[in-house]
């Protein structure tokens, strides 16, 4: 089995609080600037992904760390910007992935969820036979942490050295649940509305290049969706072939699976996640044998805000894991 470790992650005196520490990124935070050349890379089935690489030129036997941002988020969200700077800044190569949609309308009605490891898999075979004698180090942050592991848990083919997630929802109905509750109704509310903008985009975009497409998503009803359980059950289970939200959360629900995973994996927890609640941490014993959970009391989701000259903990910490293997 896995080990489980406390953070050391102390929050900043004036953001203790988790929702302050879940806000700052996104509403008190410049965004990084990063340099990054942008591919388009197509793929199997008609569609594209954009991957947004910085760091420095490839080269033989090179370490290139993947990033997967979360739902509703893009190469542009403050965490992938601050996450690539930071590993840039270090000399390392970095790919952040734009999931269908996230960056501009795709070419087909899919999207992504929380089990979706096709698209995945794709990009690492893709930096793969860029670079076989090099190393690879995947990142997911919330929704691409559960991505990550559900590829390790169920396809890993010794393609990742290791991975990294940050505040993965690891049981969705769980998380679905503490959503409709309290103060994170907000955070429901915004991604909800994002999440459902981007279908509309998507339709008007679709009518002009892939009437077919833009067909299933008109067939969709997104009428009163005023949760993720609605969400799901009536656009991510019909796109992708689950009988309902009840389903798709029991197949795709990362946690369950942690003791099939075999790649060095570090975990970032914290007890006062708002997109979750404390029963979603894993026990000791469900995790693989190359597992470590870290967690925090403190940090919010996608947080991790502390004092000083060292205010972005998270980029650090994981800068610490990359560097950890030795690569370069």
């Amino acid at each position: 089995m896995g080990e489980i470790v406390r953070s050391s992650f102390q929050p900043s005196l004036w953001l203790r609080n988790p929702h302050l520490q879940t806000l700052w990124g996104p509403l008190g935070r410049k965004a990084p600037e990063v340099e990054r050349r942008t591919e388009r890379l197509a793929l199997a089935d008609g569609d594209y992904l954009l991957l947004d690489w910085a760091g420095p030129q490839s080269h033989p036997g090179q370490l290139t760390v993947i990033l997967l941002h979360g739902l509703s988020g893009c190469s542009d969200s403050h965490y992938m910007r601050g996450i690539q700077k930071t590993l840039a800044d270090a000399g390392i190569r970095s790919v952040a992935i734009n999931s269908r949609g996230a960056k501009q309308p795709n070419d087909t009605a899919l999207c992504y969820h929380a089990g979706e490891t096709d698209d995945v898999d794709a990009v690492i075979e893709h930096v793969f036979h860029q670079d076989p004698t090099g190393h690879r180090i995947a990142i997911g942050v919330s929704l691409g942490g559960s991505r990550l592991l559900n590829w390790l848990a169920h396809r890993d083919n010794g393609r990742l050295t290791a991975v990294a997630s940050v505040c993965a929802p690891l049981r969705l109905d769980l998380c679905a649940n503490r959503l409709d509750r309290g103060l994170s109704r907000l955070y429901r509310q915004h991604l909800l509305k994002n999440l459902l903008a981007q279908f509309e985009e998507k339709k008007r975009y679709l009518d002009r290049v892939n009437p077919a497409e833009a067909k299933r998503l008109y067939r969709l009803n997104m009428d009163g969706i005023r949760s993720f359980w609605r969400y799901d059950d009536q656009i991510i289970a019909p796109l992708y072939g689950f009988r309902g939200a009840s389903h798709y959360y029991a197949e795709c629900s990362a946690g369950p699976t942690l003791h099939h995973i075999r790649t060095p994996s570090l975990m970032l927890q914290n007890r006062d996640d708002p997109f979750m609640t404390p029963q979603t941490l894993p026990r000791q014993e469900e995790l693989g044998p190359a597992m470590t959970l870290e967690i925090s009391d403190h940090g919010g989701h996608v947080g991790f805000v502390a004092q000083g000259n060292r205010r972005y903990w998270l980029e650090q910490r994981l800068l610490a894991f990359v560097q950890g293997f030795g690569f370069r």
